[in-house]
């Protein structure tokens, strides 16, 4: 199964801000929509609890919640308490690639084990309090990149680059 990281980082390694987005883009969130549909994506509970309600769960996907908290529900999602079973979850229901969607601490556990990584890379510094782990890029190849201009809906350039563990 592929185990895979989805992403919006700006240069500075931001993610996110008072549990949000520090941005607006939406082509990259219809890339993320479009991306991860029909497929199991994995969440931490701060993440999930970020969505607006009205996206919990995400459609079309099967959405697992990571956390410590023994008693938190999430309606329409299963909840677990280590990555390790949300990748069981997935594995058992054969899906071919599953989705670690953040956030950070997620993405620091994912990482060790991602083999792909779909990253959108934005061509700024952005003020935020939540990061993206540091990835060494000579571990991974890079296999495709799409540039995004900025424009009037989209406020910084971005890349939607995908990568590969070597």
């Amino acid at each position: 199964m592929i185990i895979s990281l989805i992403a919006a980082v700006s240069r500075n390694h931001v993610i996110g801000k008072n549990n949000d987005l520090p941005w607006r883009l939406p082509d990259d969130m219809k890339y993320f929509m479009e991306t991860t549909k029909g497929h199991h994506v994995i969440m931490g509970r701060k993440n999930y609890q970020s969505l607006p309600e009205k996206f919990r769960p995400l459609p079309h996907r099967t959405n697992i919640v990571v956390t410590r908290s023994t008693d938190f529900i999430a309606p329409g999602c299963q909840v677990v308490h280590m990555l390790e079973d949300a990748l069981d979850i997935a594995r058992k229901a054969n899906q071919k690639e599953v989705f670690i969607i953040g956030g950070a601490e997620i993405y620091a556990l994912g990482l060790r084990l991602a083999t792909r990584l779909y990253l959108t890379e934005i061509q700024a510094e952005v003020d935020g309090d939540t990061f993206f782990p540091e990835v060494n890029l000579a571990k991974w190849k890079e296999v495709s990149r799409k540039h995004h201009l900025a424009d009037n809906r989209h406020p910084f350039a971005f890349d939607f680059v995908i990568y590969e563990r070597n």
